[in-house]
């Protein structure tokens, strides 16, 4: 006898709620987040993909049900449009920048001088709006010229400082940015009625995702201020202001991830990790500037009654010890190409693990290498449950037919 798809939504609800829970659910969930491969499954561009918000939500909604896996998420809000707006010089994006056929890349940069981090310690929020946004986006370029609003305390006689808010240069910066706001305040109604969408199908959303982002603190420095050339000569010549900026970093993500997730009800807060394993530096630098920063954000959140769903990028196998610090439960780890027998020996216990499936399976085949590989990772990291399935890296270039393969190997192993 067919379930209805109410039925479908709690069944796969319970499934994934189970196995984030670290309980052992009826079979192995499995969780795709398809991004670009949308635009390979409809038989259009990315481009196409990415500025048709309509299609793009039928094509979600037909990959769903011809793959029925447990959820299923597509481009979301990350799209050009925002980019295109502000003028962003580290972003290129299909058909902008980038081949129509091409998903999105990020072009990383030195967009915080050496000798910048001196006016980041002291005032961020100033740093942030006069010199590193007209630096990184175009449109706002004219947040070099606002007034001094610290002044405003002393009252009447500094009124006349807002004067500068009438240049023109300056004003368009704020039309730009009150145009981005009102694009995020239309696209979050859209995302909530995608949800209900997908759950009128039996399909539910946001488990292990739905809430906030945040960024490792060392990777808020690395990734889109300092770049990988000058944090690592930073950990060199200037180790203190580093820790110091680390720490201004760790609160900043906080607090924002906490008061997002608290006026939106998310539960989780998706953090990458990008240079934080094996290889990128040397154990006694790990434990020096990334993790006691990371594990200090981790556990901010986790205070806060939030998981951390972190993604554990690159190989993780020298430093899979150092998680088994965090609290049994209250994290939730993706990983990459970390060796499944050790990650599920050392923090199978610790957290729920996700990911782990190599994208290139997927992308090249044969069916029969997926279903083997996809029984290998069913019985070493679903034994005793806390296991979602799900790919190690982007699905953008995955051919939809491996991955109905994958899915259907992941229902027959995974079952208890």
């Amino acid at each position: 006898m067919s379930q209805t798809t109410q039925e479908l939504l709690g069944e796969r609800s319970k499934r994934l709620t189970d196995a984030y829970a670290l309980r052992k659910p009826d079979r192995v969930p499995i969780s795709l987040n398809l991004g670009y491969m949308l635009a390979k499954f409809g038989g259009i561009t990315c481009q196409e993909l990415d500025s048709n918000y309509e299609k793009a939500q039928q094509l979600l909604e037909e990959a769903a049900v011809y793959l029925q896996p447990d959820q299923v998420m597509g481009l979301g809000p990350f799209v050009s449009k925002p980019s295109r707006m502000l003028g962003d010089r580290q972003t290129r994006w299909p058909g902008y920048g980038l081949p129509a056929d091409s998903p999105m890349q990020y072009i990383e940069g030195e967009y915080m001088k050496a000798e910048d981090y001196d006016a980041f310690l002291e005032d961020p929020t100033n740093f942030t709006l006069r010199i590193f946004l007209p630096r990184v986006y175009g449109q706002l370029e004219g947040l070099a010229l606002l007034p001094r609003i610290p002044v405003l305390v002393t009252g009447y006689p500094s009124y006349a400082t807002l004067v500068t808010l009438n240049d023109p240069l300056l004003r368009g910066s704020l039309e730009t940015l009150a145009k981005v706001a009102e694009f995020y305040a239309e696209r979050g109604e859209a995302m909530l009625r995608s949800a209900e969408r997908m759950a009128a199908l039996g399909f539910p959303t946001g488990l292990g995702r739905a809430g906030s982002f945040a960024m490792a603190p060392f990777d808020f420095i690395a990734d889109t201020m300092r770049g990988m050339r000058g944090v690592f000569l930073d950990m060199y010549r200037r180790p203190d202001k580093l820790l110091a900026a680390e720490e201004k970093a760790r609160h900043i993500c906080a607090e924002a991830a906490i008061q997002t997730c608290r006026s939106t009800g998310g539960r989780f807060v998706f953090i990458p990790l990008h240079r934080g394993s094996d290889g990128f530096m040397s154990v006694e630098q790990f434990e020096t500037f990334y993790w006691p920063q990371l594990k200090g954000l981790l556990m901010d959140l986790v205070e806060a009654d939030i998981m951390p769903a972190v993604f554990y990028e690159g190989v993780w196998d020298e430093r899979l010890h150092y998680l088994r610090e965090l609290p049994k439960g209250k994290t939730a780890g993706h990983f990459q190409a970390t060796n499944i027998h050790k990650l599920k020996e050392i923090v199978g216990d610790v957290m729920p693990i996700s990911g782990c499936f190599p994208v290139s399976l997927l992308q090249v085949g044969p069916p029969e290498r997926v279903r083997e590989q996809t029984k290998k990772v069913c019985e070493i990291l679903g034994k005793d449950g806390g296991f979602i399935m799900g790919a190690n890296s982007s699905m953008d270039q995955c051919r939809p037919d491996l991955v109905k393969v994958w899915v259907d190997a992941t229902k027959e192993y995974g079952a208890s």
